[in-house]
């Protein structure tokens, strides 16, 4: 059972940035995809950017292309979001997940990742 906790978030002024951080323990995920989501209240789950297996390949969405980089530290099966420039529609809580099913390839929907964190709350102030 894999266990995801992140940490980072926190009150910002629009124009700063933020590090999350998500660490993984209780199961490998050094094989696996693994992603950043953001979910607004009465919203779907939103995909802010997913990164494979070994950190070669990532995907960003429109929304936070340019402004946010997803890395990941395969020797501490941990992933980061650095997000800068940000905006006061940034705020919402930020989930991170893993897709352990899948075996050295990238995900991209919410519903094919098998374990979530607790979320982080990312509030942006005008």
């Amino acid at each position: 059972q894999v266990q995801l906790v992140e940490s980072g978030g926190g009150l910002v002024q629009a124009g700063g940035s933020l590090r999350l951080s998500c660490a993984a323990s209780g199961g490998a995920v050094n094989e696996s995809s693994m992603a950043w989501f953001r979910q607004a209240p009465g919203k779907e789950r939103e995909l802010v950017a997913t990164i494979n297996w070994n950190g070669g390949s990532t995907y960003y969405s429109d929304s936070v292309k340019g402004r946010a980089t997803i890395s990941r530290d395969i020797t501490r099966d941990t992933i980061y979001l650095q997000m800068n420039s940000l905006k006061p529609e940034d705020t919402t809580v930020y989930y991170c997940a893993v897709d352990t099913r899948i075996h050295f390839g990238m995900t991209y929907y919410a519903p094919e990742y098998d374990y979530w964190g607790q979320g982080t709350q990312v509030t942006v102030s005008s």
